[in-house]
């Protein structure tokens, strides 16, 4: 068993208003098995539509999902489908009718005739009992295939599937496992990445790398299948270890670490103390900073200085300067800085403004213009950017940007102080 493919059923997936997150959990768990989902699809209530996925999926895969379409209602039609397909009957179980019956009579509800539905099971199927609901999980073995039945939900599925569903999947799934590395980089484009990567991962024909840009900067994949774990950790350390040196400062974690906590980390381990003067990411750096534990030994607090009076008030920035050079100014960066630093009594202090958008850009400060400064006991530095896209990127870009800094920062001063 090497090959799987999950089939997300409910009409409601197919909206704006509901995702899928039970895919992730199970592509997670069945790549620890050693098996690959090599197909995802989310399908209607539709009895004709789950037939269609079910044998498209059936001569594909070694292992078929679903998840949802269990339930008591008439437009919860799985079980009725996967049947029709088999051409199996579908029998009441009385046990499984029990277990509903008495889950009803504990929680002092009454159960109406349709959530008998629930007990009906193709022949032949095995069931696998759902403690923390009604519709049972079921596993059902067919044209040298296995279909896993999973209710939709999430906190429904992951139980079944932990305790009952994944050792019957493990037994048969062989020696082959994955084993990735993740790397996370901030600072250059996907294309720029590529350019300075390709060649050295090219090189190892093995490894399936992926170069992926999300919101938090690039991602680098590393994976590979392999039955020899000691020798596929090996091959995939010894490119880690190449890639390192080509990324530089670039690189934010060669283990997977979030920006975030690095920043923390090395915040942690240098003993050093930070607050933050926001304008345009109206506290998004402190609320990233302190979601992290621990946060409050090397956080000490951030003022969201928005208006140009609470510049002066609250981060301590002269007016005088505000009227000379603007708010969005590398001078009133500089101040913000200095001033949440002084005020906090902090090792460091950042200072970011900007203009989000959508209105009040200039051809002088166009909509993107951000200015984000960082002081500390040597002086202070103060850098313009200019980002693109809507007020959400602007403003996120801007408070990952100074987060980069920060985190440059920290990492200049260890390399010193060693």
């Amino acid at each position: 068993m090497r090959l799987a493919e999950i089939i997300a059923v409910g009409s409601e997936l197919l909206t704006p208003f509901h995702a899928d997150t039970n895919s992730l959990f199970l592509t997670e768990e069945l790549n620890q098995l050693g098996v690959a989902v090599i197909h995802k699809s989310v399908v209607p209530d539709d009895r004709a539509a789950l037939g269609e996925a079910f044998a498209q999926a059936l001569e594909r895969a070694d292992l078929v999902i679903a998840t949802g379409g269990l339930g008591p209602t008439e437009d919860d039609v799985t079980r009725e489908a996967l049947a029709e397909l088999l051409g199996r009957r579908l029998l009441r179980d009385d046990r499984v009718l029990h277990q509903i019956r008495d889950r009803f009579a504990r929680l002092d509800r009454p159960m109406t005739p349709n959530n008998e539905r629930q007990a009906l099971v193709p022949e032949g199927a095995t069931v696998f009992p759902n403690d923390s609901g009604t519709a049972p999980g079921l596993w059902v073995e067919a044209r040298g295939r296995a279909i896993l039945l999973l209710p939709g939900p999430p906190g429904e599925a992951r139980r079944i599937f932990a305790e009952q569903a994944r050792p019957v999947i493990e037994r048969r799934a062989g020696n082959r496992r994955m084993a990735r590395r993740l790397l996370r980089v901030v600072g250059l484009s996907e294309s720029g990445l590529d350019h300075r990567v390709a060649e050295t991962y090219k090189q190892y024909e093995q490894i399936s790398t992926t170069i992926l840009a999300t919101r938090e900067g690039i991602e680098i994949h590393l994976t590979i299948w392999s039955e020899d774990a000691p020798e596929a950790a090996r091959v995939l350390d010894e490119l880690s270890a190449r890639l390192v040196a080509l990324l530089g400062e670039a690189l934010v974690s060669a283990t997977g670490e979030t920006l975030d906590e690095v920043v923390a980390r090395e915040l942690s381990l240098s003993g050093s103390t930070v607050a933050v003067a926001e304008s345009c990411t109206g506290g998004i750096v402190s609320a990233r900073l302190t979601s992290l534990p621990g946060s409050s030994l090397f956080f000490r607090g951030g003022a969201v200085s928005y208006s140009n009076p609470m510049k002066t008030i609250w981060a301590g920035v002269p007016a005088e300067l505000i009227e000379q050079h603007g708010a969005v100014s590398s001078e009133v960066a500089i101040a913000m800085a200095e001033g949440v630093r002084r005020s906090a009594e902090t090792t460091l202090g950042l200072g970011i403004t900007g203009i989000a958008g959508p209105g009040g850009g200039t051809p002088e400060k166009p909509v993107g213009t951000v200015h984000i400064a960082l002081a500390g006991e040597s002086g202070a530095e103060a850098r313009p950017f200019l980002f693109g896209g809507d007020r959400d990127r602007i403003r996120h870009l801007a408070a990952q940007t100074a987060l980069d800094m920060l985190r440059r920062r920290l990492l200049r001063g260890r390399n010193e102080r060693s």
